[in-house]
């Protein structure tokens, strides 16, 4: 091997990044405020798009093969509890990316175009005050890259609103939602603001490819931070035809052999750059896999023909404030490092990885409100022990009760209702609709133990009324503090 080889080779495997401990000029001119590059971890972020809480073999699911998924989740940490923080794609994104419940960001439901809405609903944008994932990594050395979907803007590509390099991203590839016309040969993908026009393939495998390619173009030796956002398994579903015919035999019909072939298809797209990683000694990788919420209710439109997702034991759907409208697949695996390896039940949120990475990397944390926090204790032993409850105010909610709370064992749930009538659905809060919003009271309770009824079957709030009182009376306060927290939409502020 000539040495332009071994200088490519290197470059391409961040192999300095794991040996910079013995490069002193490099690591005195590249160090981070709190640890060295040598200490960063490389992180990874899947982030799939309605997949459901029992769509992996290692979920439960009988038929769909996910080899690769459950590879990384036997070798590293499967998370039962894991909970994204919204049931729908926009709000669970800007959570994630911010630490920050998207009620916080004014991010209530997905967002749609740029078409002038009376709720201001056409305004609602990740807005550039927000401090991000990438961009507090950026502050301690990393290079930073988002293939796939973001969502998080109604004027994509558009000088109007922030896109994704302002929060933090040196190189975006991705688009405004769903990839159109389907996964297959998508023509709507922006790359670092210019576009790119048809592609050929499907959607999961050219974003792996697009970021395999980022890797090997990397010219220093800095960690990085890749954020590879899945469009499947959200409609429209288009699939291989080969992996559609594996699961012919095995499906009810054409429509469900083309999910389970789609999520299948994700697998090979994750074990494609996990086999680069490995192949290329990229050791110190931390690695995460989620999805942004719940499956979609098949036929709940008229392009969900093929919207065949598993909620697993869960009760709900996607766009539900029961469990599987956001508990969600979640597996945690560091490539390279010696933590636990097992099933953890403890409750995360993605919410948590913004503190969990300024943790590791040596970044500060964003001098804000932060719903969640750091779980880096899990990587000991399995355990975390959770201080904050976790609560969503989702107020397009497809089940009556559109307040939820995760505290310890227990889940409540509450109606909103003014004057003694049910709150309508609202995908946005405004000027127009805050003052009745803020009217409304939290009725109709129920409390679950999730450790004993995973599927919301029993309603304790009777015959424990301690426990209620005590967590019903955490539940107004954690709500109240959220809505006065609530970015409220004025046109033209």
């Amino acid at each position: 091997m000539d040495f332009k080889i071994i200088k490519y080779f290197l470059i391409f495997v961040g192999l300095v990044s794991t040996s910079c401990k013995t490069n002193k000029t490099t690591k005195t001119a590249e160090v981070s405020q709190q640890k060295t590059y040598a200490e960063q971890p490389n992180i990874v972020v899947f982030l799939c798009d309605d997949l459901g809480y029992g769509d992996l073999a290692s979920f439960g699911h009988p038929i769909i093969k996910t080899s690769n998924l459950d590879a990384l989740a036997a070798s590293g940490i499967k998370l039962t509890n894991f909970y994204s923080s919204a049931p729908v794609c926009s709000p669970s994104r800007a959570g994630l990316l911010t630490g920050r419940s998207p009620n916080r960001a004014g991010i209530y439901d997905f967002i749609p175009g740029i078409k002038k809405s009376p709720d201001n609903r056409d305004l609602v944008h990740l807005q550039a005050h927000e401090e991000t994932i990438p961009a507090i990594l950026k502050s301690v050395g990393y290079e930073t890259c988002l293939v796939g979907k973001w969502h998080c803007s109604s004027r994509f590509n558009s000088g109007v609103q922030p896109q994704p390099n302002d929060f933090g991203f040196d190189y975006w590839f991705a688009t405004h939602n769903n990839a159109a016309p389907s996964h297959q040969n998508p023509n709507n993908f922006i790359r670092n603001g210019k576009e790119v026009g048809e592609i050929e393939g499907y959607s999961s495998q050219i974003i792996i490819s697009e970021a395999i390619q980022w890797l090997e173009n990397k010219q220093t030796n800095k960690p990085f931070f890749l954020e590879v956002a899945f469009h499947e398994p959200h409609e429209p579903v288009a699939s291989p035809e080969d992996l559609v015919q594996k699961y012919l035999p095995l499906a009810k019909n054409r429509e469900e052999a083309e999910y389970f072939a789609n999520v299948e298809n994700v697998d090979l797209a994750v074990g494609r750059l996990v086999a680069y990683l490995k192949a290329s000694n990229l050791d110190n990788t931390l690695i995460v896999f989620s999805s942004d919420n719940g499956p979609e209710t098949f036929m709940r439109y008229e392009r969900a023909k093929r919207s065949y997702g598993s909620p697993g034991e869960l009760k709900g759907m996607k766009l539900w404030t029961n469990e599987a409208g956001f508990r969600v697949p979640g597996i945690i695996n560091w490539l390279g490092e010696k933590t636990f390896t097992g099933t953890s039940d403890k409750v995360v949120s993605a919410l948590d990885l913004l503190p969990t990475f300024a943790e590791l990397s040596g970044a500060k944390l964003p001098n804000r409100v932060l719903d969640g926090e750091s779980f880096v204790t899990i990587f000991k032993d399995g355990n975390f022990n959770r201080s904050k409850p976790l609560i969503w105010a989702f107020y397009d909610a497809l089940n009556d009760r559109m307040v939820a709370m995760r505290h310890g064992d227990y889940k409540i749930m509450a109606r909103l209702e003014v004057d003694n009538k049910p709150v309508p659905n609202f995908h946005n809060l405004y000027d127009g609709n805050i003052d009745y919003i803020k009217s409304a009271k939290l009725t109709d309770f129920v409390l679950f133990n999730l450790t004993k009824d995973i599927s919301e079957s029993e309603d304790i709030s009777k015959t424990q009324p301690a426990v209620f009182e005590k967590i019903k009376a955490e539940f107004e306060i954690q709500y109240k503090n959220l809505l006065d927290g609530s970015h409220i939409w004025v046109r033209d502020e």
